[in-house]
C-alpha cells in the first residue's frame, strides 16, 4: 500500500488521486452513495407533492388561502430562487470549510425547513420556508456532487453521478403515489394530509442524517488543505476496507500530483478560472443547466394543472400519472448511465439533449392537433424524460468534473444557480401563465419552449462537450494548486503529456 509523500514548506506530493481512482467497487462505495445520493429522493418526494397538492391547497378548508397558480408559480418561484442562494452560499463554505461540514448543515437546514412548512397557517408563512427549503437543497448540490465525484473511482464516476442525481424521481414516484392517499379525503380530513406529506420527509430525511455522520471528510480536499495526514489517514482506511471485502490485494496506484497547500481559494481567483481559463467549459456549463432547469422546473411543477385543465384529472388522481412519467425519468440514467462512461461523455450529452427536445417537439403538435389523452400525453412525456432525465442529470456530472478541485463546488454552485434562475424560475412562472389560460396554443408554445432550450443544450455539448470518461479529476483539470498550474486550461490536465490525443475543450 503507497504512502503519500511528506509535505516541505507548503508542498506536498500525493497518490491520493490515484489510489481512490483504482478502488474496485465496493461496499464502502454503497455507503458513500446511499449517505450522500439518497438526499436527492427526498427532494423528488417533497417537490412533486407541492406540485400534486396544488389544486388541494387552494380549495376551502385546506388551512391556507392560496390559489392553484400561486403554489405552481409564485411558490415553486421561490422555492429555487432559495436554491440558487443556498447553492452559492453553501457552495462557497464547501470549498472553504469541507464537504463533510456543509453536507451536513445543508440537510439541518433542508429539516428544519421543510418540518416548519408543515404547520404553515397562510400564504406568506408557506412561501417562507419553501423558499428556506430552497436554500436547503441548493446548497445539497453543491456539497454533495462535489463529495461523491471526488469519492468515487474514475471508472464508475459517470454512471454513479447520473443515478444518484436521476433518483430524484424514486422520490417523484413516491410522492406521487403518496399525494394519492394523503390527499384523500376520506382518509385524512384536506387541512391535514398536506401536512403529513411535509411530516414523512422530515422522517426520511433525519434516517438520511444518520447515515450521512459515517461518510468520510473528501481527501483530495483535504490534502489541498493543509490536512494530508487526515487524508492518508481516511484512503489507508477505506484500503483496508476493500482488501478486507474482496479478499484480494489492490494494484499499486498509478501516478502522484504535487500541489502547494492553500486553505482558501478567492471569488476572483475562481471567476477568472471559470471565464479565462475555462471559457468553453463555461459556455457547455451554462447552457446544460439553463436547458435543463427551465424544463424540469417548469413540468415538475406544472404537469398537475395541464392535466386538471385540459383533462378534467381531479387533484387527488394526478398522483398516478405523475408517476408514470417519474418511473420514466428514474429509468433513463438508470439504463443509459453506463453509456457516458463507455460511449463517452460528448456523445451522450449531446444525444440525449438533441433527442430529448425533438420528441418534445412531436409531443407538442400531437398535443396541438388534439391527438392526446391525458393517458397518452403521460406516455410521450415518459419517453421524453427518459431521455431528458438523463441529460439532465450529466449536467451537475458536467460542472462537477471539468474544472479544478479548488472550485469544484463553486462551480457547481454558480451554473446551477445562474442556469436555475434562468430556467428554473421562469419556467414554473411561464408554463402557470399559460397553462392557466386553458388555450392549446398557449400549453403548445410552452412545450416548444422547454423542446428549443434542450435542443440548444445539445447542439453546444456537441462542440464543447468534454472527454471526461474514465479519467481522473485532476487530469481533467488541474489543481490551481498544482506545482505547475500555468499549463492547465482549455488544453486540460496538468501537462501537455496528459493529453496526447488532444480530446480536450
Amino acid at each position: 500500500m503507497t504512502q503519500d509523500g511528506q509535505s516541505q514548506n507548503g508542498t506536498v506530493t500525493t497518490q491520493v488521486p490515484a489510489r481512490l481512482d483504482r478502488l474496485p467497487w465496493s461496499r464502502w462505495h454503497w455507503m458513500i452513495v446511499i449517505g450522500l445520493g439518497t438526499v436527492w429522493i427526498l427532494d423528488g418526494l417533497e417537490v412533486t407533492i407541492v406540485g400534486n397538492m396544488a389544486g388541494r391547497l387552494s380549495e376551502e378548508g385546506s388551512g391556507l388561502d392560496i390559489s392553484s397558480a400561486q403554489v405552481t408559480g409564485v411558490a415553486a418561484a421561490l422555492y429555487v430562487a432559495g436554491a440558487c442562494l443556498g447553492a452559492l452560499l453553501f457552495g462557497w463554505l464547501t470549498d472553504r470549510y469541507g464537504r463533510k461540514k456543509l453536507f451536513l448543515i445543508t440537510l439541518a437546514v433542508y429539516l428544519g425547513a421543510t418540518a416548519l412548512t408543515a404547520v404553515s397557517y397562510s400564504s406568506w408563512w408557506f412561501f417562507l420556508f419553501r423558499f428556506l427549503t430552497g436554500m436547503g437543497i441548493g446548497g445539497e448540490y453543491a456539497a454533495i456532487n462535489s463529495a461523491v465525484d471526488e469519492l468515487i473511482p474514475s471508472k464508475y464516476r459517470g454512471r454513479v453521478d447520473l443515478i444518484i442525481n436521476g433518483s430524484f424521481w424514486l422520490g417523484a414516484m413516491g410522492g406521487s403515489l403518496l399525494s394519492v392517499v394523503l390527499l384523500d379525503t376520506d382518509i385524512l380530513p384536506k387541512d391535514v394530509g398536506w401536512r403529513v406529506s411535509f411530516g414523512l420527509g422530515v422522517v426520511l430525511g433525519l434516517g438520511v442524517l444518520l447515515v450521512r455522520r459515517h461518510v468520510p471528510e473528501s481527501p483530495r480536499w483535504m490534502f489541498i488543505h493543509g490536512r494530508a495526514e487526515g487524508a492518508e489517514r481516511i484512503v489507508a482506511d477505506v484500503e483496508r476496507q476493500v482488501e478486507r471485502d474482496t479478499g484480494k490485494p489492490l494494484p499499486e496506484p498509478a501516478g502522484s500530483i504535487t500541489i502547494r497547500q492553500r486553505h482558501s481559494v478567492g471569488f476572483g481567483r475562481i471567476a477568472r478560472t471559470l471565464v479565462r481559463t475555462y471559457p468553453r467549459r463555461a459556455v457547455l456549463g451554462l447552457a446544460l443547466f439553463v436547458g435543463q432547469a427551465f424544463l424540469y422546473n417548469a413540468v415538475t411543477f406544472g404537469f398537475g394543472a395541464i392535466l386538471a385543465t385540459f383533462y378534467d384529472v381531479p387533484s387527488e388522481s394526478t398522483g398516478y400519472f405523475f408517476a408514470v412519467i417519474a418511473l420514466g425519468n428514474f429509468l433513463g440514467p438508470l439504463l443509459l448511465g453506463r453509456l457516458f462512461d463507455t460511449w463517452g461523455r460528448r456523445p451522450m450529452i449531446a444525444g440525449t439533449y438533441l433527442l430529448s427536445g425533438g420528441l418534445l417537439f412531436v409531443t407538442a403538435w400531437l398535443f396541438g392537433q388534439g391527438h392526446l389523452t391525458a393517458t397518452t400525453l403521460t406516455a410521450c412525456w415518459c419517453v421524453v424524460l427518459f431521455f431528458a432525465s438523463a441529460g439532465a442529470s450529466s449536467a451537475y456530472l458536467t460542472v462537477s468534473e471539468i474544472f479544478p478541485m479548488e472550485t469544484r463546488a463553486m462551480a457547481i454552485a454558480f451554473f446551477y444557480a445562474v442556469g436555475t434562475a434562468a430556467g428554473g424560475i421562469s419556467g414554473p412562472l411561464i408554463f402557470a401563465s399559460l397553462t392557466e389560460s386553458g388555450e392549446v396554443a398557449d400549453t403548445v408554445f410552452a412545450f416548444c419552449l422547454g423542446a428549443a432550450v434542450m435542443v440548444v443544450g445539445g447542439l453546444v455539448a456537441v462542440f464543447c462537450a468534454v472527454s471526461a470518461e474514465g479519467r481522473s479529476l485532476e487530469d481533467i483539470a488541474a489543481p490551481l494548486s498544482a506545482q505547475d498550474p500555468s499549463q492547465a486550461g482549455e488544453a486540460g490536465g496538468v501537462g501537455p503529456a496528459a493529453d496526447p490525443a488532444g480530446l480536450r475543450h
